[in-house]
Order: C-alpha cells, then structure tokens, then sequence
C-alpha cells in the first residue's frame, strides 16, 4: 500500500522505506491471481483465500490460536483442505525467539475478536485492484526509497522475484529507489525480528530528507 501512495500522491511522500514486498509493476494481461495459482496451484494461500467464507470455515475449525501462532512462527505458504499446516494440530508450537508469549497473545486475542474476513478480504480484491490500476501500467515510482528484505522470506523467494530485485528491473520501476538490503537469517516478520536493526536503516535514511 505503501508504494501504490507514491504512486497516486507523490507529492505526500518526501521518502519511503519498504519492508519485505517490492513494488511490482502491472501488466494488463495477466491477473496476478491467475499466475499464483499457475505457479504455485489451488493448495497456495492467496488461492485458498479466493472463496468466501471458505477458508473462514476452516480456521475456526483449527481455532483462532493455533492459526495465528502458525502464521507468525512458520508462515503457510501452502494450505491443503484437512491439513492446512504441516504439523499434527497436537504437537506444541514453539515460538520463535523473537517472539514472546505475551505478543502472541496479544495477536490471539485480537482476532478472536474480529476474526480473519477483513485482512482476507485485501486478497480476495486482488483482481479488482488489478482491473482498477489499469491506468497507471507503465508508471514509476519516483519517490526516493530503500528496500529491505529478508533472504528466508517467502516473498524473496517467489520465481523471478531475485532477478527482478537484483538486476534492474524493480530500479526501472522505482527510479529514485537508493537501496537494497538483503538481511540474512530473516523471515517475513522482518521488523519484529529485527527491530533495532530496522528502525536504524529507517532513522538513517529518513535523516538524509530532514
């Protein structure tokens, strides 16, 4: 969401630090959904997440606690119908160092409250964002901007993603991008792992547009 403000106001975004996900350009004939389950078949998360209610069902089955402790210890990037994770529903999880039991319960709690529909539901309009972005393929980002990734990252690890980051084509879409940097040992929760880490690469970038 960050990138596509940049795109649609860059007059309100002086720098930008991204986390995780780089900005992707658009392309008018094919729809991201279609080239998920292409690759990576109808068991893929972003796929699964595509029927309503489905996959809702589902996780209440498993209960709001083991899915969320799942996804921040080990983020499923595949859920098969009766077996969404890979573990048995009866083996403990144990959480990762960078996580506290009083943090994930805090995410616990929240959820049994609101349930998962509404972050679901920024994939299930995926499409219609793609049809509603039409106007802006070719467009840059011209908005100065580091990235940071981690190298254990699934989304670092999608088919093509190194190449598109590494070798010009994520610099021709985002001009003014400044940095890349690939920290080691490092998942998708990248701020939570390393906090310190990445609130100096975000202080030190931010001080060059005081």
């Amino acid at each position: 969401m960050a990138w596509l403000l940049c795109l649609f106001r860059p007059d309100k975004v002086k720098a930008l630090v991204n986390l995780s996900v780089p900005f992707i350009r658009f392309d008018r004939e094919i729809k991201p959904v279609d080239v998920w389950k292409a690759v990576y078949g109808d068991d893929y998360y972003i796929s699964r997440f595509q029927e309503y209610g489905e996959i809702e069902g589902e996780f209440a089955e498993v209960g709001v606690e083991r899915v969320v402790k799942e996804y921040l210890c080990d983020f499923p990037v595949l859920l098969p119908k009766g077996k969404l994770f890979k573990r048995p529903l009866d083996e403990p999880i144990t959480l990762p160092s960078w996580l506290s039991e009083e943090e994930a319960n805090y995410y616990v709690t929240v959820f049994q409250k609101t349930g998962f529909t509404c972050p679901i539901n920024y994939y299930r309009n995926l499409g219609r964002n793609w049809e509603l972005l039409g106007p802006w393929v070719g467009s840059k980002i011209k908005t100065p901007a580091k990235f940071i990734v981690g190298d254990k990252d699934l989304a670092y690890g999608m088919p093509g993603m190194k190449e598109y980051i590494h070798n010009g084509g994520f610099k021709e879409d985002v001009p003014s991008l400044e940095q890349v940097v690939v920290m080691k040992g490092v998942s998708h929760f990248i701020n939570m792992e390393k906090p310190e880490e990445i609130s100096s690469h975000i202080y030190d970038f931010f001080c060059q547009f005081h």
